[in-house]
């Protein structure tokens, strides 16, 4: 067989394994050495006494994988970020985030709900996991919506769909995942989330009180606050915003030159000026304990899914599988544009199976160049592109198009993680019931995700003035 027909042999049962509820990082890495050991044994014509030395190949090949990949230092943001949104949550950030949410927004029709999307946007700021910031808001606000009125399965759908803002706004593992897989500026990366974010947030509002103007009864308004209240509630909130902006004035240097530091140090800084709130806050030692266990066991989590997915990466190098993709990808008759949203369509599917930074890890190898190759190349300009825009720019656009695709997959079912992540936490709400919930933020998700292929410049402007 060609490497070709071993590449294609072996990620078709990679996803058979997947799909039958093998993890993905176990799913890949098993299938990289097979895929390994078959290229380098067939390569020696498939002689018996070469089966041990194409053994020791790819295990030499396999294992220099996740030390030099993996020690990169731009993935030590992700801890960093998700600790982030631990001490936070552990220091009364999130409660009195919500809290002065809901006394400035809670007003409009659906108010409650819509203090929960931009109070999580909010957490979002500080959050890179979008499981962690799900788990938080459905401790805080589903208790309050039900407490007036709230559908349990809305009020559970409210918080699983405004969870997935933590993939898009700064700090984002999946940025930082995206940006590693496909070697492209992580800071322009985390940059061009921002906008996008507060956009999804923004339409998630729109349809909640849309909802709420149609449907009677539909989630009441909350009144009777004072505007001494509202200003009252600031205070307590306004750490997150401090948060934010080290972050951001550490990584852009808003006097112009040099930035002051890279995105890793900017996070470290964001993690270092959290934890010294928590402290000011009372933050307990057991408290602080639960943080860094939390974090360190949903990063360990995701550094394993990296590992294994880079060993399947290195095989599909052997296998030429993404350069060939690409060709064909370039061979089709139909527009650049219309390919493109086939692909994302295919996530959308794919996403019903897989979780969102195993999908993304899998396909990126091979879906990124051609992509890459529909828009001109590389180092295309943006005169000469397909899709309007140079080779840097296109990197970033599409980037957050499918993390985008990763945030809707965190709410379809069957495997939702956003949705059994809610359910958990609230013992008389089923999976069924969130997976009910989130049933209109697909439409949300649609149209944002539309106005962000029609219109670039809400993903690009951002990142285009640095």
């Amino acid at each position: 067989m060609e490497p070709i027909d071993i590449g294609l042999a072996v990620s078709a049962g990679m996803l058979v394994l997947v799909i039958l509820g093998m993890r993905v990082a176990f799913a890949a890495g098993l299938a990289g050495m097979i895929g390994l050991i078959w290229i380098f044994w067939a390569k020696k014509g498939y002689a018996p006494d070469d089966f041990g030395w194409a053994l020791t190949v790819a295990v030499k090949t396999a294992g220099q994988v996740p030390h030099s990949k993996v020690s990169s230092q731009a993935l030590s943001l992700i801890p960093t970020f998700i600790l982030i949104g631990y001490l936070a949550y552990y220091a009364g950030l999130t409660k009195a985030l919500f809290e002065a949410a809901k006394r400035w927004i809670a007003w409009v029709p659906g108010g409650l709900a819509v203090s929960t999307v931009f109070a999580t946007a909010g957490f979002a700021a500080v959050s890179g996991a979008s499981v962690a910031t799900s788990a938080v808001f459905a401790r805080i606000a589903i208790p309050e919506m039900l407490a007036i009125g709230y559908d349990k399965r809305f009020a559970a759908g409210v918080v699983a769909a405004a969870g997935t803002l933590a993939s898009l706004i700064p700090p984002s593992a999946i940025l930082v995942i995206y940006a590693i897989i496909v070697e492209q500026d992580v800071g322009k990366l985390l940059l061009a989330g921002f906008l996008p974010g507060l956009f999804s947030a923004v339409v998630y509002a729109l349809l909640i009180v849309g909802m709420a103007m149609t449907i009677k009864g539909f989630g009441p308004p909350v009144t009777g606050f004072t505007w001494r209240e509202r200003f009252e509630s600031l205070p307590p909130a306004l750490p997150i915003v401090f948060v934010v902006l080290t972050i951001i004035l550490f990584v852009y240097n808003p006097f112009g030159g040099d930035a002051w530091g890279t995105p890793t140090e900017g996070g470290a800084i964001g993690a270092f000026v959290v934890f010294l709130i928590a402290l000011y806050r009372g933050m307990r030692w057991s408290q602080l304990k639960d943080a860094l266990l939390e974090t360190a066991k949903l990063s360990v989590m995701i550094f394993t899914i990296i590992w294994g997915v880079l060993v399947y990466v290195r095989f599909l190098g052997f296998a030429n599988l993404p350069s060939a993709f690409s060709d064909w990808i370039t061979s089709l008759t139909a527009s650049p544009m219309m390919i493109l949203v086939c692909i994302l369509l295919a996530y959308a599917v794919l996403g019903m199976f897989m979780d969102a930074i195993g999908m993304l890890l899998l396909t990126l190898p091979v879906v990124y160049p051609a992509v890459m190759a529909l828009n001109g190349g590389e180092a295309v300009s943006a005169a000469d592109s397909a899709f309007g825009m140079s080779g840097p720019m296109c990197a970033i656009w599409f980037g957050i198009l499918v993390v985008k695709m990763a945030e809707f997959c965190l709410i379809t079912p069957p495997i939702g993680l956003n949705c059994f992540v809610v359910a958990g936490v609230c013992d008389d709400i089923s999976v069924q019931d969130v997976f009910k919930g989130v049933t209109p933020f697909f439409i949300a998700d649609a149209i944002t995700i539309a106005l962000l292929v029609t219109f670039p410049m809400i993903v690009l402007w951002l990142p285009s003035q640095v």
